[in-house]
């Protein structure tokens, strides 16, 4: 069972940036498709993005699509969220997960890892 963990959230005003990092140890990042959820308080846990095994496919949520880039760090087995232009309603916990299969999915059933999630926090 590979172990999660998420790095890089913070506090940042709207149009900013932030870089989000999930390590992984016990296994590997390119063995199977991973994404990005988050939590915003009082609600239920939403996809944000995913990528495929290889890296080569990525999906998006509406709602981040061309803001949001997926991507894995082969070198340093890493899950990496780059996250542009931010907006308040993109505060949330922010979560990393590993499914056990290739393709990109967005249903949160899918995911079978899951890390213990980083706050993001976008001031107006």
């Amino acid at each position: 069972q590979v172990n999660l963990v998420e790095s890089g959230g913070g506090l940042v005003q709207t149009g900013g940036s932030l870089r989000l990092s999930c390590a992984a140890s016990g296994g590997t990042v390119w063995q199977f498709a991973m994404g990005w959820f988050r939590q915003a308080a009082g609600k239920e846990r939403e996809f944000v993005a995913a990528v495929s095994w290889s890296g080569s496919n990525a999906d998006y949520a509406d709602s981040v699509k061309g803001r949001f880039t997926i991507s894995k760090d082969r070198a340093k087995n890493t899950l990496i969220l780059q996250m542009n232009s931010l907006k308040p309603e993109d505060t949330a916990v922010y979560y990393c997960a590993q499914t056990r299969g290739p393709g990109t999915t967005s249903r949160k059933y899918d995911y079978s890892d899951w890390g213990q999630g980083t706050q993001v926090t976008v001031s107006s």
